[in-house]
């Protein structure tokens, strides 16, 4: 496990995009695994600053998000396709063929995960895996208790989650009850993994996470046991470590 310690959220951005970057000069046919949430926005507006000034070429990379909300169509403004498109793929040049988010319209649970899990391993598997972490310590839409042993799989969202989200919707009433989301198993397969972390309030469970016994209480914990794991830090999350 590697930590980098950020002074505040543009240095955190910076740093993380620059291990993106370095990932897609050295590979420019890297398969990135991609996250959506407010924490990795600074990191996409930092890609594409350097994508602008010819720094960075995308149009070799493969891109596979970890997650989509059930039910949702890519044109909703809430569902990950449209976060993914708004924020960062309609300003690089990533062929659309090579984006790859779970299909959320898809009523066949078992259907939609499987295709997605075929796609990531045609795909070669995935490269650098990027992370937030919420506030349980759930990785991509994996909560508390999930089976470390999952692929892509369907998952009840927990209550906690959709308050969490709730701001986006309006309403929590209005927060999708169900997400199809890349599983543990998944996310530990990609050869590097990237986590980002910001705030005071994701501080404790940076600390059970990073420090704490590797349990499925605490999903994000079995990244200890990740060969080539990096945690980017701002200063107050890390406060507690």
């Amino acid at each position: 496990m590697k930590v980098i310690k950020a002074k505040d959220y543009e240095d955190l951005s910076r740093k993380a995009a620059n291990i993106i970057s370095a990932q897609v000069i050295i590979k420019p046919d890297s398969v990135l695994g991609l996250a959506t949430g407010s924490t990795p926005l600074g990191i996409y507006r930092q890609l594409i600053e350097w994508y602008k000034k010819g720094d960075i070429d995308f149009s070799d990379v493969t891109t596979i998000n970890l997650d989509e909300y059930r039910g949702l169509s890519p044109g909703n403004d809430q569902s990950y396709h449209y976060f993914m498109q708004e924020n960062f793929f309609r300003y690089v040049n990533v062929p659309k063929d090579r984006i790859h988010i779970p299909d959320g319209e898809d009523p066949d649970s078992d259907r939609a995960c499987r295709d997605y899990d075929v796609i990531i391993k045609k795909a070669g598997g995935i490269d650098l895996q990027l992370l937030g972490i919420g506030r349980d310590g759930h990785i991509g839409f994996n909560e508390p208790g999930a089976a470390f042993g999952l692929e892509t799989h369907c998952v009840d969202l927990a209550e906690s989650t959709m308050a969490a989200n709730a701001r986006f919707f309006g309403d929590k009433d209005k927060v999708p009850r169900q997400a199809y989301t890349m599983g543990i198993k998944s996310i530990m397969q990609a050869k590097k993994v990237l986590m980002v972390a910001s705030g005071r309030e994701k501080a404790e469970i940076i600390r059970d996470a990073i420090l704490g016994p590797v349990t499925p209480q605490v999903p994000a914990s079995i990244l200890q046991m990740h060969p080539d794991f990096t945690l980017v830090i701002e200063r107050e999350a890390a406060s507690l470590i």
